[in-house]
């Protein structure tokens, strides 16, 4: 089959070349994958940034994928030839708390991902996709939609009425205010972009802070919030400003630590921590259990994934370059559009 490898970090180390197509063991699906979206993960691991002690070379990149069974295992229940499915990121991990060895069985490394023409998932590690979506939208959901339901409803324990802020316009962040806003929060957003705030209140957002503007952002949040503060806070830059996402949040509130784009350290400032009360809670995607309410929920409100654009499977490279520009919702890589056949 034609597939992507990572040979070694760095972009220009991602080759186009073919590898035997795996066929499944008992419990397991081969999935003819229609497309891939991509996540700052997916960029953090090629750049070597990501944990890299643990990336194997070379594997087969990128999380998320959509596509249909084509084949199955010995034993599998689950699911049947011709049922369209997704990757579950953290492939064991079906409900409750996580494990502490999650990580070792992720989908983009160190298990083989889905930038290829097929791949393999293990029957339990399967979501049904979502019949009004198509692959190219369904692909969008594993990481950066879960990510964002999972802080809300699973982390947050969202309540209607409550305010939520949600930093930034990337992926994560999109569908966390379509989600947020069709479950009946007040989202404030902040941003550098006007343009991208401006779309972010086109999908729901209440209010929007420009943090060029306003550096001491937190400050608008309190103003905008009768000096209370919000409820739940989807933290994506990470870094120093991690101090004024504290300050943001009321007291008593929740901190989802989701990203680190700003930085991988922080110099937390304690003091308003245990005055505030505050919860600083970092997730790292959701479970199987989790996304499959989602899919519902999301099904239910007809909500639709932001795609900035969708590149040609031959056109990876350009797709991680538009990422690292930061682009306005998600990067899909349309895997069945293979210009050499």
């Amino acid at each position: 089959m034609k597939a992507w490898l990572l040979k070694d970090f760095g972009l220009h180390n991602l080759v186009f070349g073919e590898v035997p197509t795996p066929t499944p063991k008992p419990g397991e699906l081969l999935i003819k994958v229609g497309a891939v979206s991509l996540n700052f993960r997916d960029k953090a691991i090629v750049d070597g940034i990501y944990a890299p002690e643990t990336i194997p070379k070379p594997v087969i990149p990128v999380s998320d994928a959509a596509g249909v069974v084509i084949a199955v295992g010995d034993g599998v229940t689950r699911f049947k030839v011709g049922d369209r499915v997704n990757a579950h990121f953290y492939s064991r991990w079906i409900d409750g708390a996580p494990d502490a060895n999650e990580s070792a069985y992720s989908f983009g490394a160190p298990l083989p991902g889905g930038l290829a023409e097929y791949m393999i998932i293990h029957e339990e590690s399967a979501v049904r996709a979502p019949g009004n979506l198509s692959d190219v939208e369904a692909s969008t959901l594993p990481i950066a939609a879960l990510t964002a339901w999972y802080s809300l409803m699973d982390v947050g324990h969202f309540k209607a009425g409550q305010t939520v802020l949600v930093q930034g316009t990337g992926g994560v962040s999109i569908f966390a205010i379509q989600i947020a806003s069709a479950a009946g929060a007040r989202v404030i957003v902040t941003s550098s972009n006007e343009k991208n705030l401006a779309k972010a209140k086109a999908l729901g957002a209440s209010e929007g802070i420009n943090y060029t503007t306003h550096p001491q952002w937190e400050k608008k949040v309190l103003e905008l919030t009768g000096g209370k503060g919000v409820d739940i806070l989807l933290d994506v830059a990470g870094g120093n400003g991690l101090n004024q996402s504290v300050l943001a949040t009321k007291v008593g509130g929740v901190i989802v630590q989701i990203g680190f784009l700003a930085g991988q350290t922080t110099a937390l400032e304690l003091m308003p921590v245990i005055f505030r009360q505050t919860t600083i809670r970092g997730v790292a995607v959701g479970h199987r259990t989790s996304f499959e309410r989602m899919n519902a929920f999301l099904n239910e409100h007809k909500i639709r994934p932001v795609i900035e654009h969708v590149y040609g499977f031959q056109e990876a490279i350009q797709a991680y370059e538009h990422l690292a520009r930061g682009p306005f919702g998600k990067v899909v890589i349309n895997v069945a559009d293979d210009a050499s056949r």
